[in-house]
């Protein structure tokens, strides 16, 4: 999905994950000091956009995915997982009910392979599943936003502690842009991301990723609920063990011209560019405060006072997930 707002003066599109809206709008720095100031959205029309409907929706949801949400009150934004058999994280789900429809947004290009897991599952329940991406589209407004959105303007709403998800009719994208306005892009909403150590499917998960790896326990994974798929593994890792790997929060070096990018190996300072690997970068970012900052997965057993480094970037580490 191409977004009509990369038209806008001075949008440079995003590449990857995120290609179809703007990566900045000419810029990066003011852009995160606007979202930080709760001042502009983000444009996150390219995320999948699910709908839930009919009476056992939250109930058949709540056997399905990590979050309890059998008793979920209309308004009430969580998250949640759907984990595979092993108990690897497979989908991350960001979800509200209004009443009536349980609206989810995910990764892009993930809502299908999602569709087809619910609708596999649906047996003699009485939900229906739909795929909305090409009818709505998402946007973001920051904490402390000022912005009232009139009454019809959203279909639905999630408020978080990091602003607001808006879903919204996908023809109206430009009218919202003008009204609501500056547009701020992807890599300012994925600086702040990062900065509050907040994962992301794709990013900071592999095919082994577990959700305690990523502090995903609690807030996206309610240990006090009936089975799911992959709940053994949560169990048995919450009550008997400790993860294998911890994501960590990485303060990087300023005088390097270069970020290091996602995938580039994680060593002790103190063996050199040539040590053994621990671990990996998932996300880097340019701060407006901080300067280049990164979140990483490492090895549970790397010491929390380790000076480490990113290739040849000196990396000071602060504790996301407790070993």
């Amino acid at each position: 999905m191409k977004s009509p707002l990369l038209s806008l003066p001075g949008a440079v599109p995003a590449e990857g994950p995120d290609e179809g809206v703007a990566a900045h709008y000419g810029d990066l720095f003011r852009e995160q000091r606007a979202l930080a100031d709760g001042t502009g959205f983000v444009d996150l029309s390219h995320r999948g956009v699910l709908t839930v409907t009919g009476d056992d929706r939250l109930s058949w949801l709540h056997l399905l995915i990590t979050q309890h949400v059998s008793e979920l009150p209309a308004g009430r934004a969580t998250e949640a997982l759907v984990l595979t058999a092993n108990g690897h994280i497979e989908h991350a789900l960001y979800l509200v009910d209004d009443g009536s429809t349980t609206w989810v947004h995910v990764e892009p290009g993930t809502q299908g392979a999602l569709l087809a897991y619910l609708e596999s599952m649906k047996f003699f329940y009485r939900v229906e599943v739909a795929d909305r991406t090409e009818e709505f589209a998402l946007v973001h407004l920051p904490a402390g936003s000022i912005v009232n959105l009139a009454e019809g303007e959203a279909a639905a709403v999630r408020e978080t502690p990091y602003g607001r998800d808006v879903f919204l009719e996908r023809g109206r994208l430009e009218e919202f842009a003008a009204a609501h306005g500056p547009a701020v892009g992807v890599l300012a909403h994925e600086a702040l991301r990062v900065e509050a150590h907040r994962p992301r499917l794709g990013f900071e998960t592999d095919h082994r990723t577990i959700p305690h790896e990523l502090g995903w326990i609690g807030t996206a994974v309610h240990l006090q609920k009936g089975c799911y798929r992959g709940q053994e593994t949560v169990a048995r890792v919450q009550n008997l063990g400790k993860p294998p790997r911890r994501l960590v929060f990485l303060h990087l070096d300023g005088s390097e011209v270069h970020l290091p990018g996602p995938g580039t190996p994680v060593r002790l300072a103190a063996d050199g560019p040539d040590g053994r690997k621990l671990g990996f970068v998932t996300t880097s970012a340019r701060h407006h405060e901080l300067g280049p900052i990164a979140l990483a997965l490492v090895k549970r057993n790397v010491p929390v006072d380790a000076e480490l480094i990113a290739e040849s970037t000196a990396a000071a580490q602060e504790v996301v997930v407790e070993p």
